[in-house]
């Protein structure tokens, strides 16, 4: 991204002009190997309606656990989890008396390598396979807005959480018998969209091509149920259900036969501030719903097993880089420069990974 001359002077200026005095700037101090972990914990934060879920999580706790205090229960009968670790970061971010600065996520991070021993090692880790862990664990009694609650049988609100009310979405899988012409469909459910990228596209391409149509033929024949025989037919996806928070990884590490291994594609790959889903389904609600990009993931580096990882931010309108314990403002325009490389540019290594988009009201 650069470095900006003066940063901690235009820093205060931003900060005066532009921002809410009650909003925190906190950089996350690194632990050797987690710039993987701090960029998207930045991008959580900083995803208003997730942190508000969060931290009305840790205000109804702390009630929780001060009622058994005087009823003479354990206070401890909460247990740790990575919800309450996470419940425990945001509240000091939010709760600091600064507006900048650096906190330590050390207990944070101590149960994350507690839970997930792919994450206990000081080597390089993936951002997407964090984030995947933290969205799939949060407990079966999390938050959920009113209207979703509503909505809900008894057995689904004991399974449903504040992150499936966020991020989830459907996924339609279609398949049309070329012989019967019969369409069956499988919904599947989703927190994020992992999408194949090429050379010089932009994400409304990589997202056509996510849900191009198929063909099944030879020893990929479809069983069809109508016919009740093999059968060439036609599969594509389709987004049933558009999530509140859209999250997309782009699929930058690519396994190369020839080579043996995993290789990084800095491919440029442009992806636009304000997003309309080109793949919905027929019967998909709302489906021309707006989308506005507000955080990035960006993995900085040549490789899949080394690098570095930083997230750009939106936080009321104006953007921001965190880079583990710096934070520093940054112009809309150079957004630009994580796109990736065109094949004739191979100076930079910077490349947006996961993309960040929530609905526009």
């Amino acid at each position: 991204m650069g470095s900006v001359n003066s940063t901690g002077n235009k820093w205060e200026r931003t900060l005066a002009a532009d921002l809410p005095e009650d909003e925190k700037y906190f950089g996350l101090e690194n632990f050797g190997n987690t710039c993987y972990c701090n960029s998207v914990l930045q991008a959580l934060y900083f995803c208003e309606p997730f942190r508000k879920a969060v931290l009305d999580y840790a205000g109804e706790r702390r009630i929780s656990q001060s009622v058994a205090v005087e009823t003479t229960e354990a206070a401890s009968s909460a247990s740790e989890t990575m919800l309450t670790a996470l419940a425990d970061l945001f509240t000091q971010i939010a709760t600091q008396k600064k507006r900048t600065g650096t906190v330590p996520p050390k207990s944070f991070v101590s149960k994350l390598r507690e839970e997930n021993e792919l994450f206990s090692s000081y080597m390089h880790q993936d951002a997407h396979e964090f984030l995947n862990f933290i969205l799939n664990n949060a407990p079966p009694n999390g938050l959920l807005s009113n209207s979703t609650y509503d909505k809900l049988s008894g057995d689904e609100i004991s399974s449903k959480t504040f992150v499936h009310d966020l991020f989830e979405g459907q996924l339609s899988n279609e398949v049309r018998c070329l012989c019967c012409e019969t369409v069956t469909r499988r919904v599947e459910s989703f927190f994020d969209l992992s999408v194949d990228v090429e050379q010089n596209s932009s994400l409304t391409a990589c997202l056509r091509s996510f849900s191009s149509t198929e063909l099944l033929e030879k020893q990929d024949k479809f069983f069809c149920d109508a016919c009740c025989s093999l059968q060439e037919a036609e599969r594509r996806m389709r987004i049933k259900k558009l999530p509140r928070v859209l999250a997309l990884h782009l699929k930058r590490f690519k396994y190369i036969d020839q080579l043996g291994k995993y290789k990084k594609l800095s491919y440029r790959v442009v992806f636009p501030l304000e997003l309309r889903l080109c793949n919905t389904s027929d019967d998909a609600e709302d489906p021309d719903r707006l989308y506005s990009l507000f955080a990035v993931v960006v993995h900085v580096g040549s490789g899949p097993n080394q690098g570095h990882y930083v997230s750009l931010i939106k936080s009321h309108g104006q953007w921001l880089m965190f880079d583990d314990d710096c934070v520093e403002p940054k112009d809309e325009s150079e957004i630009q420069s994580v796109y990736g490389i065109t094949q004739d540019n191979a100076q930079s290594t910077e490349a947006g990974y996961i993309l960040f988009y929530e609905q526009k009201s």
